[in-house]
């Protein structure tokens, strides 16, 4: 069995040529662009280099598994933690138990190994290692149009037939409705947001530490996205906050909700964010807005505001090392919190 230990700066260059064998070169260059970013600024990263573990065959580098270190809290206290990214494997070398041997590495050397968004290959290989089965994070959908109810993979004609059927729902749960508070589109996370974080964070049993660093880092600095934030304020203090962007898909155009954060009991508060990104989401065109929310409290307050559920296929496993956690805390997921903008699936 190769040896496996962590990434070292002069290994760059044999992990960027192992990037463009597997995944091509297209997603190469795309890789190169955020790695700097994705591994070296974050604010979570150990000060002796990136989480990356790699598989060595002599001086040849021939597997790789990359993970995005943060701070989760878990019923009150804060691990260390990290999301599982970018795992490859040399094709000659693949179906010989070396993303096994990888997963494992990582797996004892984390407070706590998160997955999200997991290929079909990533999800067989947890299950096979017998980790908590999570399931997806569920998946919300608000129409804004006719056209939000199209399916790419549908004929013309029945596309054409749920549009005109769908048409006054759509009217209904997409009509305006005021602020109830005041909302702001900002480009810095102050620490107004730190504050929040350490506010509510007991309020979740399963969230990433979601401080002004991390906010920062995550949304302002990516060099591969740009995003669009608004924050509620009350009397000065940061209440909540909204990160959104815009995208074409193949039949519509779609606001992306990528991440939030209010007091989950802040009804007023979320519903005043939401319909914030409702009117974003209008004055961009966009035929729908979609979101995803594990926490029980955030979604009843998206159906609320006219968002029902699709199919999800952002697949989570998680499993906590660092501190024993009680019996069915895997399956009691009510107050996790969990959004599209945690881990890397938002790319």
């Amino acid at each position: 069995m190769p040896d496996i230990d962590r990434y070292r700066h002069e290994d760059r260059r044999q992990v960027e040529t192992l990037y463009r064998r597997v995944f091509g070169p297209d997603m190469a260059d795309a890789n190169r662009l955020r790695w700097e970013w994705q591994y070296h600024r974050n604010p979570n990263a150990p000060a002796d280099g990136p989480l990356i573990w790699l598989a060595r065959e002599g001086t040849t580098i021939i597997g790789q598994y990359a993970t995005m270190p943060v701070r989760l809290a878990v019923n009150g206290r804060e691990i260390n933690a990290s999301w599982g990214m970018d795992v490859m494997v040399a094709p000659e070398r693949q179906r010989q138990g070396l993303g096994d041997a990888l997963f494992r590495m990582w797996d004892r050397h984390t407070g706590a190994s998160l997955g999200l968004g997991l290929s079909d290959a990533s999800y067989r290989l947890f299950q096979k290692m017998r980790w908590p089965d999570v399931g997806p994070v569920p998946c919300l959908v608000k129409p804004l149009s006719r056209r939000a109810l199209r399916q790419p993979n549908w004929p013309l004609a029945i596309n054409k037939l749920v549009s005109y059927l769908s048409l006054p729902w759509i009217r209904l749960v997409a009509r305006n409705r005021p602020l109830q508070g005041e909302v702001r589109t900002i480009r810095h996370f102050d620490d107004r947001f730190t504050a929040l974080w350490e506010r509510i964070a007991e309020r979740f049993s399963f969230a990433v530490r979601r401080d002004a660093a991390y906010l920062n880092w995550k949304y302002i600095q990516a060099p591969h996205v740009r995003y669009s934030i608004a924050v509620l304020e009350r009397d000065g203090d940061a209440a909540g906050y909204v990160v959104y962007r815009h995208r074409q898909e193949p039949r519509d155009r779609v606001t992306l909700l990528v991440d939030f954060l209010t007091d989950p009991a802040d009804t007023p508060g979320f519903l005043t964010l939401l319909r914030w990104v409702d009117r974003e989401a209008r004055a961009a065109d966009s035929d729908k807005i979609r979101t995803f929310a594990i926490h029980d409290g955030f979604r009843k307050l998206l159906k609320k505001s006219g968002y029902y559920t699709r199919k999800s296929s952002m697949e989570l496993v998680a499993k906590i090392n660092a501190i024993e956690v009680p019996g069915g805390f895997y399956e009691a997921r009510d107050r996790w919190h969990v959004t599209l903008g945690d881990s890397d699936q938002d790319r």
